[in-house]
């Protein structure tokens, strides 16, 4: 599943420097996992948690530059944890990338066209990833 990683230059970095921080929300371990060991071989800082609820402390402690969220997790599935951020910090709300396995499922279908957001579905390439994690910073720097 995960490709090699591809580095991105340091200039890629933020303005001030410092790492892009990128909050994951993933309740399939081993997939979890690579997407994190991925992202931060590609200069991403990763905070990784396993469910919506977990999520929502992440938010309320720091900021993120982009969201990336699973639609079907235990707890606290994503259309319902982007409803918490829009009601918690709106502005967040531009930074989502969702992904999913069920790409059929017209209820996910429906949100993702409802909230105008990126999708990846699962399997997904990494390269895809850091595609959408740029358009997700192009978009939110577009406010």
């Amino acid at each position: 599943m995960p490709t090699a990683p591809h580095r991105i230059p340091s200039d890629e970095k933020n303005s001030a420097g410092k790492l892009k921080r990128v909050l994951l929300l993933e309740d399939d371990e081993m997939l979890k996992n690579a997407i994190k060991e991925y992202l931060e071989g590609n200069y991403y800082e990763v905070i990784a948690v396993s469910n919506g609820a977990e999520g929502v402390r992440a938010v309320l402690k720091q900021e993120f530059d982009a969201i990336v969220c699973d639609m079907m997790m235990p707890k606290l599935p994503g259309d319902m944890f982007y409803t918490a951020i829009e009601r918690m910090r709106p502005h967040l709300c531009k930074r989502f990338i969702f992904i999913t396995g069920h790409r059929g499922n017209p209820k996910i279908n429906d949100f993702i066209k409802q909230v105008k957001g990126a999708m990846l579905a699962k399997p997904f390439r990494m390269d895809d990833l850091i595609e959408a994690l740029g358009f997700v910073q192009v978009k939110a720097a577009n406010r």
